[in-house]
């Protein structure tokens, strides 16, 4: 509770309380005041074993933020806490963000586009993200299991369907699914996804594929949680029961300022679920 106060009294509007019941918070950290450049969002989640016996449960969340960069900076928080065992560590948490954000500002990485730091999304413009619900015909159907030789056909973009979005308290998450069979397809749909603005100013694109390779009686099959811890290798395991293949199923979340919790995985599966039956 001292922690909180003196976090609270710090950081002032920057500091959010989520839930005072479930202890969930939130904190918006930016490198500088006036003029920020980088800014990331913090959110924990306060077991009832913290400080002593247990960490918090937390999550980073920035549009820019994927791959070594979010790496990096799980690695140094987790490393804060293994320093400091049983003490209250969030303090240290948001500064050590803070100087990361302040020597990307120092340094010479590119701005991040202004509409990717925004994770907040007005609801009125909240149509403007989304892709245009496309639903799969049959002869497309047809081509979730279709398999090719080692033909000029590998090549090819297959089809990409985009699902019916999913929107709860202003975070929205929209499933992309297209027909793949080799793994150069699920590298060409990838890129292609990414072409769309849209989807790149996503806070998190999570997918996973499954491929047959009817020679060898086995599948080639991987997944990318995209900043969203074990939310690929959940997909995965619903493409699994589900026993789909020859198939890569994307989902963008777009985060919108308040904290799921495990609802998330809920909808990234329903969304995955939805475009892969129909």
């Amino acid at each position: 509770i001292d922690e909180i106060e003196a976090l609270s009294s710090i950081y002032g509007d920057d500091w959010c309380v989520v839930d005072e019941d479930e202890k969930i918070y939130c904190i918006k950290i930016s490198d500088c005041l006036d003029q920020p450049k980088w800014t990331l969002c913090l959110q924990v989640i306060l077991p009832p074993g913290y400080p002593p016996a247990e960490p918090p449960i937390y999550q980073l969340n920035a549009p820019w933020l994927r791959g070594q960069d979010y790496t990096e900076l799980a690695n140094s928080l987790e490393e804060i806490y293994v320093q400091n065992l049983g003490e209250s560590i969030l303090y240290l948490w948001v500064e050590k963000i803070r100087e990361v954000l302040v020597e990307k500002a120092q340094s010479s990485d590119p701005e991040p586009d202004i509409k990717k730091t925004t994770e907040e999304v007005d609801e009125s413009d909240e149509d403007d993200f989304l892709l245009d619900y496309q639903p799969i015909q049959e002869d497309q159907i047809k081509m979730l299991n279709y398999m090719t030789s080692e033909s000029q056909e590998d090549e090819e973009l297959p089809p990409i369907h985009h699902g019916n979005p999913i929107t709860d308290r202003r975070s929205t998450f929209q499933a992309h699914l297209a027909p793949v069979v080799t793994t150069r397809q699920v590298k060409r749909v990838l890129e292609k996804l990414y072409e769309n603005k849209k989807i790149a100013s996503a806070t998190h694109n999570i997918y996973a594929y499954r491929i047959y390779c009817e020679d060898k009686q086995t599948f080639l099959q991987d997944c990318e949680d995209d900043g969203e811890t074990a939310a690929g290798g959940r997909l995965l395991h619903l493409m699994q029961i589900l026993n789909v293949h020859n198939v890569l199923v994307v989902v963008s979340r777009w985060y919108g300022g308040i904290l799921l919790g495990p609802d998330r995985f809920k909808h990234i599966n329903n969304c995955a679920r939805n475009v892969l039956v129909e």
